[in-house]
């Protein structure tokens, strides 16, 4: 195929762009971009108040022909359809723990279902990082684990589960996000590794997963300097072009990180981020919530202005084209299979729970919170222990007063909550304060149970997640 005009090379420029918007209903700015061939649109919480409402959107979406409907339902603490409430699936890393890759690809599989029957074709998930630093601010229990064999038995079982019942994977962050300190929300993460590192642990759960047909790949806005010297990947030739197509063999479509993040936009900017990212190699580029019309439609005559001053080969968008047009005939041939009411989610999250100690009669119980910033990623997604009969309160980990805390829980059992308490030397120094004071009081973990505080009984969930909630919850009401 070869370009004519100025119409068809716009409409290659719009196919390779994926939108956001806000609100529950589309608005007239991005019907009209779909009618002029949109590559689709990415869904976030704000979007969706529930299934009933979301089916109704994506059918909206699509009275405009066919588009990729994508969001991020990683189950956990990453969750779009459960934006309000929780997702009663519980995360990655309580999935690791677990390590029974039959559950794992039941959890996707369910996942995947009610994606499905809710109009979404494509899944920005799973997380195929091997999170190596533990002060990792933005992969953290997205990750199945730190072993390179687990991540990639379990990056496998979830994309088999979600392509299983119609829903396309998209396995992130390529070339790895697991060993950085650093949020590409707000800046450029280093992985500074030698290429044999990269090779051995980075790339292996992401071999596992072409090997095992994932439809997409999504690129990480990470520095590699063995790899992508100063660019992050999403811009990299030698990371998308030279490394994940010519060695890695992979032919199918790969979605950028959200375009949006200050790793793009505060480096090159959006609208060129766009132009370096497709010539590097991309597919699809992920806008994220933040673009309005205005900056949707300067991206898209970024796009086109390159072509034209010969800085973008139109058969760069091409390609990409063909790409996504073998990823609709999937879709028109792969079965939705509908699973309901199969209860994986509670299921796994109580397998996952590990617990130190006996839980005692609880009595006037007071359960107290200790709140720290949720990342970019998670968003403001409920989290905490309601406990049936418990007074619970929640506190800031910089203001907390460990003194008011144990005279409002005299002759009360007292449990206190917490989530990666190892990234936060406040959080821990509230907690030993109190154990100094109350040592029969429970600590649950609801993040990485990497720092362990001498508390009799300990739990750790793996994750905030209503699901890892319940679970806890049962265990200390029994």
């Amino acid at each position: 195929m070869s370009v004519t005009n100025d119409r068809e090379l716009l409409r290659l420029a719009s196919g390779t762009l994926l939108a956001a918007f806000q609100g529950t209903t589309p608005p007239e700015w991005l019907r009209r971009d779909l009618a002029d061939g949109l590559g689709g649109v990415t869904l976030f919480g704000f979007n969706i108040t529930g299934a009933e409402q979301l089916t109704s959107l994506t059918a909206q979406l699509r009275t405009h022909g066919d588009m990729i409907i994508s969001l991020d339902e990683e189950g956990g603490d990453v969750t779009r359809l459960a934006y309000n409430v929780g997702s009663l699936y519980p995360g990655n890393a309580a999935l690791g723990v677990i390590d029974d890759l039959d559950l794992t690809q039941s959890v996707y599989r369910s996942i995947g279902s009610e994606l499905a029957q809710c109009g979404v074709n494509l899944d920005m998930a799973p997380s195929a990082d091997v999170n190596t630093a533990d002060d990792n601010p933005i992969i953290g229990t997205r990750s199945f684990g730190s072993s390179t064999d687990l991540v990639s038995r379990h990056t496998v079982a979830a994309v088999q589960g979600l392509q299983d019942v119609g829903v396309a994977a998209c396995v992130k962050h390529f070339p790895g996000h697991g060993a950085t300190q650093q949020d590409s929300h707000v800046e450029i993460p280093t992985v500074d590794v030698s290429r044999e590192v990269l090779e051995s642990r980075e790339l292996a759960p992401f071999r596992a997963a072409i090997k095992a047909g994932t439809k997409s790949i999504m690129t990480a806005h990470v520095r590699v300097p063995v790899l992508t010297g100063t660019a992050p990947a999403t811009l990299s030739p030698a990371a998308l072009t030279h490394l994940l197509r010519d060695e890695m063999g992979y032919n199918g479509v790969v979605v950028t990180d959200a375009l949006d993040m200050h790793a793009i936009t505060e480096s090159v900017g959006i609208e060129q981020g766009a132009v370096l990212s497709l010539a590097a190699g991309s597919d699809l580029i992920c806008l994220g919530p933040l673009p309005t019309a205005d900056v949707v439609e300067s991206i898209r005559n970024a796009i086109v202005t390159a072509i034209v001053e010969g800085r973008l080969p139109a058969s760069r968008l091409e390609e990409a084209a063909e790409r996504v047009s073998r990823l609709h005939a999937w879709f028109r041939t792969t079965p939705r299979t509908e699973i309901t009411g199969n209860g994986v989610g509670i299921s796994a999250a109580r397998r996952a729970v590990h617990l130190t100690g006996t839980p005692k009669t609880l009595v006037n119980p007071l359960v107290v919170e200790i709140q720290t910033p949720p990342t970019i990623a998670v968003g403001d997604v409920p989290w905490g222990l309601p406990l049936d009969g418990a007074e619970v309160t929640r506190v800031d980990h910089e203001s907390a007063e460990p003194t008011a805390i144990l005279e409002r829980a005299t002759n009360r059992s007292l449990i206190l909550v917490v989530r990666d308490a190892h990234r936060y030397p406040t959080t821990q120094k509230i907690v030993s304060s109190v154990l100094a004071g109350r040592p029969d009081a429970t600590v649950v973990e609801m993040g990485l149970p990497i720092w362990r505080p001498p508390a009799e009984i300990y739990l750790a969930t793996y994750g905030a997640a209503r699901a890892n909630a319940q679970a806890a919850a049962e265990l200390l009401t029994i």
